[in-house]
């Protein structure tokens, strides 16, 4: 039997139980707080410009300061998380969910609106992946990458389950009132199961392995981690623009927008699949040979979607494939530190880690729309990203730390 059916883990001092209720608890939350928090909003972004008269231009700007905001908070969040554990953060950040949602949902004008969405940017750096896979990570090691890719394989399915029932409901009444309900389902949800599902003590921190013998502050001081950072910032700038430029992409090369739908969405289901390949993927390949591959082959199916025009299937095949890579860029994050730098400081350190990749994300959609036409359309831009990424793919190979033999076993964990 294996430790996540038996909740039993193996630490360096002993034997010691994984709280069980967390990791099906997690798989929950996850799913709610993505789908309704993040996904809802371009499903009702239609409806909110056709009622109110605000621009689309402003809205989305709105829901896109709350994912700087998000970045930034993460910061904190990290910190409380490394001391405290995950239940009071995760606990408040769905009420403060619930909260922004009905603010958002009542906004008379723009100004409240605003307001809303950078009061749930302080709830998604609460309750979105960081903070469980924080969690994870200290209640699991050294088996939390199976833990971790549970949990994004079901946060992977947000989209799929919260996308439709948005529109289900937005058919029959308002958005405001569909944000009114979605808020209702965020509470219900989330805020029982982040209170009671993670109640077990929070372990006490293991020590820092031998070459971190300065802590945290050694390590955020250190080229490793600042040359990782811009390595991930980089990455993220590219992943995301391409995400949300395929379909203008695809839509300028003559496909309709069904089929561009449908390239966008099997692209998705190829990042569900790439997650379950990651743990096999760090057996074999030490941690900086695992981030310049995943990079340098996402920066190779962004120059082939730059490149190949058609015909559709092939297209297809190239966003499953980047798809696969984006999933496994998911968890090379979530486990960077603890690859590098274990799990002493895991929160605060992958929030400072995580914070300018974050912001990289939320501003990439608007980067690549306004950049598109100066540089003469979507295969132009799509290859200047891929360039973009190959930089990245450079930029990790500063990223070493000193004690590269360790690197496979942290985060390979029992196979």
């Amino acid at each position: 039997m294996s430790d996540l059916q038996s909740g039993v883990a193996v630490t360096g001092t002993g034997v010691r139980s994984r709280p069980r209720a967390v990791l099906p608890a997690f798989c929950l939350t996850q799913i709610t707080s993505w789908g309704i928090v993040y996904y809802a909003f371009p499903v009702l972004n239609p409806a909110i410009t056709a009622d109110t008269g605000w621009s689309a231009g402003a809205t989305t700007a709105a829901f896109s300061a709350a994912l700087v905001v998000s970045a930034i908070a993460g910061i904190y969040v990290g910190r409380v998380l490394d001391h405290r554990g995950p239940r009071l953060v995760m606990t408040a950040g769905s009420v403060l969910g619930a909260l922004s949602l009905l603010l958002i949902a009542a906004a008379p004008n723009m100004a409240v609106f605003f307001a809303g969405w950078l009061l749930a940017g302080t709830a998604m750096a609460a309750i979105f992946y960081q903070p469980a896979f924080a969690a994870l990570t200290r209640w699991w090691a050294p088996d939390h990458v199976r833990a971790l890719t549970i949990v994004t394989l079901a946060g992977g399915l947000a989209s799929t389950v919260f996308a439709p029932l948005t529109a289900i409901l937005a058919d029959h009444m308002s958005w405001r009132a569909t944000y009114t309900v979605l808020a209702g389902i965020l509470a219900v949800l989330t805020i029982p199961a982040h209170a009671f599902a993670l109640k077990a003590p929070w372990p006490p921190a293991p020590p820092n392995p031998p070459h971190v013998s300065g802590g945290h502050e050694q390590v955020v001081r250190s080229r490793a981690f600042w040359m990782l950072a811009v390595t991930f910032t980089l990455s993220a700038f590219a992943m995301y623009a391409v995400v949300i430029g395929l379909v203008p992409l695809l839509i300028e090369r003559g496909y309709t927008t069904t089929q561009a739908a449908w390239a966008l969405g099997l692209g998705g289901a190829g990042q569900t699949l790439g997650r379950t390949l990651y743990a096999t993927l760090a057996r074999h390949l030490g941690v900086t040979a695992r981030t310049v591959t995943l990079i340098a082959l996402g920066a190779l199916t962004t120059a082939a979607l730059a490149a190949v025009a058609g015909p559709y299937a092939l297209l297809v095949a190239v966003s499953v494939l980047a798809g696969v890579i984006r999933g496994n860029l998911t968890l090379l994050q979530a486990t960077a530190v603890t690859d590098r730098w274990g799990t002493t400081h895991y929160g605060r350190l992958s929030g400072l880690l995580g914070a300018p990749a974050h912001a990289a994300a939320a501003l990439a959609p608007f980067a690549g729309a306004v950049l598109a036409g100066p540089l003469g359309g979507y295969p132009a831009l799509f290859a200047s990203l891929a360039a973009l990424a190959v930089t990245a793919a450079v930029t990790a190979l500063g990223a070493r730390t000193h004690h590269p033999e360790g690197e496979v076993t942290i985060s390979a964990g029992k196979s």
